[in-house]
């Protein structure tokens, strides 16, 4: 999957070195490549940087510098020296090797190659193309800021900046993909952060093995989990960097990959993926309010839709007051497939609004309502309350905050819909059983998920139930808190 890379020294002759760039690199045969060679006092130099990741201002700028050095008075210097004082630039750097030189180059940085020298001016003047931030669509909130991350690792590191001005913040920057050398960046707080915690993340992702990391943060997640297969999600994703800095301080470590707009937040439980940034911007009342409702209707996208199915196969359990629910007349379609084909129905039309220009939702939501909802009805292929309870059950999906765990809990709604649908009650209880285990078995780098529930800690629980008021907040509970224990 990798090559072997091979620590080439800068060779004195400048000659070499740029031969080295044009075989190796493609300098003079990629068009987005830039090179420029002049002369002080007769000793070659040589400029190496991309097009697109640079500015033009900047080369012209330090092109006028260097062409302007002359010597002062008659005992000649050194050209290294020369070049040395009159680079203006506030991050310059050196190195010893092509390869770093390279890495530097196709990151975004200028190199100056002097003839004569076993060494290499890095000069950080990068600028990466993309947008300004703005609001996330996945987090949106009636109140609070609306700035958003983007997919520029330098202007995200400074949003969290411009939030938490401790002394103690850390950006940590590893390259990830033996060919990509996508810049990921560790973001914690030295003295919150569990330290044990901090080693291990930093040693898994220099553990990656692969040639790139196109997908960018997704693929570094999946190679932080240790179970492949679980649909679960084990790490928390936001665009919102108050959400960001929020976790900071309650001990979380953040990663940032270059070229993607969603931070990774690392531990998560189970929980984390139930709060949303709109329920403190309210009341702690209000606010607790709001995490009632989230928390019911993420309930009911998981156990309403079966728990009606049971009750519709086996009317004896339903008391006599409530006799109403369920299909009074068989159709020709079982009750099973006429569930499963409005569920994978909505999926449809979810992947197709995804899919859909933004002018034509509209219009494709209205096609999907009312002509093949209910055409479906008055033709017999759907009982109406089938449709009453996916639609429920999808708004309460919807409403889930973590988009990861809404596409988690529908593979698990299916999983609970055969179960019951196979053995009836004893599936229906059985598979929740077996769900509620499985969650209890997961980890997020040795983090129980169920936490605070399985370990059980009341403190936390309050947390997790009540919009606690900040004034009261101050000792938080938290499982990777620097004074509770990170053993396995």
């Amino acid at each position: 999957m990798s090559e072997t890379k091979h620590m080439n020294h800068i060779h004195v002759k400048i000659e070499n070195n740029k031969q080295y760039m044009h075989d190796r690199v493609g300098f003079g045969t990629s068009f987005d490549t830039g090179y420029r060679e002049i002369e002080i006092d007769g000793t070659p130099l040589a400029i190496y940087y991309l097009n697109g990741l640079v500015a033009d201002d900047i080369i012209v700028q330090l092109l006028k510098k260097l062409v302007s050095i002359e010597h002062y008075g008659k005992k000649k210097r050194d050209v290294w020296e020369l070049v040395e004082e009159h680079l203006v630039n506030h991050q310059i750097t050196t190195v010893d090797t092509m390869d770093e030189a390279v890495d530097q180059i196709l990151s975004g940085l200028i190199a100056i190659f002097i003839d004569g020298s076993n060494q290499s001016f890095i000069i950080d003047v990068r600028s990466y193309p993309g947008r300004t931030p703005e609001e996330p669509d996945t987090e949106r909130v009636i109140r609070g800021a609306r700035d958003g991350f983007t997919e520029n690792i330098v202007e995200n590191t400074a949003l969290i900046r411009r939030r938490i001005r401790d002394e103690r913040l850390r950006n940590e920057m590893l390259r990830v993909g033996e060919r990509s050398k996508t810049d990921t960046c560790i973001c914690y707080i030295q003295d919150v952060t569990n330290e044990d915690l901090l080693q291990e993340t930093k040693k898994n992702i220099r553990k990656i093995d692969i040639d790139g990391v196109t997908m960018a943060d997704k693929t570094v997640e999946e190679f932080l989990s240790e179970n492949k297969w679980n649909p679960y999600p084990l790490v928390r994703y936001t665009e919102r960097p108050d959400v960001a800095a929020d976790h900071l301080l309650d001990g979380h470590i953040l990663l940032m990959v270059d070229t993607s707009p969603s931070i990774i937040i690392l531990p998560t439980t189970f929980f984390d993926h139930l709060e949303h940034a709109e329920e403190f911007r309210q009341t702690p009342a209000v606010g607790t309010f709001i995490r009632w409702i989230r928390m019911l209707a993420v309930l009911a996208s998981l156990y309403l839709l079966p728990f009606w199915f049971l009750l519709a196969m086996n009317e004896e359990l339903l008391p006599s007051n409530l006799s109403y629910i369920g299909p009074k007349e068989s159709g020709e379609v079982p009750l099973f497939v006429q569930i499963l084909s409005a569920y994978i129905g909505v999926e449809f039309l979810r992947m197709a609004a995804v899919h859909t220009p933004t002018p034509l939702a509209t219009a494709m939501g209205l096609i999907a309502a009312v002509l093949i909802g209910e055409i479906a009805v008055d033709v017999g292929l759907f009982h109406p309350e089938v449709i009453l309870y996916v639609a429920i059950s999808t708004i309460g999906n919807y409403v889930t905050p973590s988009y990861e765990l809404g596409v988690a809990n529908k593979l698990v709604l299916i999983f609970f819909l055969i179960a019951t649908a196979l053995f009836g009650v004893v599936g229906f209880i059985t598979s929740i059983t077996l769900h509620v285990i499985y969650l209890a078995s997961l980890k997020s780098i040795r983090t129980p998920y169920l936490w605070p529930v399985i370990p059980f800690n009341f403190m936390a629980i309050m947390y997790v139930i009540l919009r606690i008021p900040a004034p009261y907040s101050e000792e938080r509970p938290s499982v990777i808190h620097p004074k509770n224990m990170y053993k396995e």
